[in-house]
């Protein structure tokens, strides 16, 4: 899509914040081989268009005309953005993230810090990418900024653990404590400071102790101090996601086979019981917070796929999965006209959904863009 209909259609949208626009349409019969790099570009183009904000400078939660701010989707957002740059280089790309910063910065009350311990985690892993794809240093100094302010979420509480939200030290959390890990292990293997691999170990260690059943590869959602009980019941997509890219991030650091095979766990949990009993698609979480899960889980399962001592066996049948949600969605589950995306990736969404939703169906198929660029998706 050429460059000169961006800024047309952006200078209209910033006049009116919804109206009809041309899409890129790609129509692929269920018999034909995707192309995902025109499938991905058409999804990321499409998704700013459909849900940036040009006046303001964030995410919007809806593609229709609402411009209702959600601070921990930002991050993810900026991920899909950040996902399109360093697979094209296209400025439409860069010039979103470039204005990400301000956007978001000035809608969460000209700060990056929040009182949920997990939102200011997933934004400060968004931002150190996009520190590491573009070399803004105020990318760098937030999320270097922010991890200081999560660590203040430690306590005794459980044993330990980064709390979910400042006021409820008590309620320990694998959304709050995965995406900790990750941070601290990413920072360490960037900057060499030994205290975050001492964080990331910790953390890692707590939440494998309180949270994680090795039996099976189940994370569980959290755990209350006050009473000991564990939520059992409440197992997401999303929090399988960042147990194993923690358990990944670990294995690199440290070498250690134990790393990988609970990350191997946790994935294989997730494909043998949080998909739909008719098929083999990730289970419809609804949309909301929901909608964003099954999209994380995808980005840290996709790393998984990609490392280099998954068994060839291993790695085939995480391929065929993810190969089989993504062509689902694509072929079937995508409303064409506006390139939008629902809960449930075999069913097409009528003409709205939320940024949520709509963000693990960029996710996907930015996934498998880059599974087809490094030749795993070519048949």
């Amino acid at each position: 899509m050429k460059k000169i209909y961006y800024f047309i259609l952006i200078a209209v949208l910033a006049i009116f914040q919804a109206c009809e626009k041309e899409e890129t349409i790609i129509d692929n019969g269920e018999d034909d081989v995707t192309d995902w790099i025109t499938a991905a570009d058409s999804s990321s183009e499409n998704f700013i268009y459909s849900f940036w904000n040009t006046s303001d400078k964030y995410f919007n939660y809806g593609n229709n005309s609402s411009t209702d701010f959600h601070y921990w989707p930002q991050a993810h957002a900026l991920d899909v953005v950040i996902d399109a740059y360093l697979r094209t280089g296209d400025n439409l790309y860069k010039t979103t993230i470039d204005d990400w910063y301000e956007g978001v910065n000035a809608k969460n009350g000209n700060t990056f810090f929040n009182v949920f311990y997990d939102d200011m985690e997933w934004n400060a892993l968004a931002m150190l990418r996009a520190y590491n794809a573009t070399n803004d240093e105020r990318y760098k100094t937030a999320a270097l900024s922010v991890w200081e302010d999560i660590k203040t979420g430690w306590n005794d509480n459980a044993g330990g653990g980064i709390a979910w939200k400042k006021d409820q030290p008590y309620s320990k959390n694998a959304c709050s404590n995965g995406p900790a890990c990750i941070l601290a292990a990413r920072l360490y293997q960037q900057f060499g400071d030994e205290a975050d691999k001492e964080w990331a170990i910790k953390i890692y260690d707590w939440e494998k102790e309180e949270l994680f059943n090795p039996a099976n590869g189940a994370v569980y959602d959290n755990i209350d101090s006050r009473t000991g009980d564990i939520q059992t019941s409440w197992i997401f997509t999303y929090n399988q996601g960042t147990f194993l890219g923690s358990a990944l991030e670990l294995y690199n650091i440290t070498g250690e086979k134990g790393y990988l095979n609970d990350a191997q766990k946790a994935a294989d949990y997730t494909l043998n019981n949080l998909v739909n009993s008719n098929d083999r698609l990730l289970k419809d979480e609804g949309n909301g917070d929901g909608g964003l899960f099954k999209g994380i889980f995808v980005r840290y399962f996709t790393q998984l796929i990609l490392h280099p001592d998954v068994s060839a066996g291993t790695q085939n049948r995480y391929l065929q999965f993810l190969k089989y949600n993504a062509e689902t969605l694509w072929t079937t589950g995508t409303n064409k006209q506006l390139i939008l995306y629902g809960t449930y990736w075999k069913s097409k969404p009528g003409t709205t959904t939320d940024l949520t939703t709509q963000t693990s169906g960029v996710m996907l198929i930015e996934a498998a863009a880059l599974l087809n660029e490094k030749g795993l998706l070519s048949e």
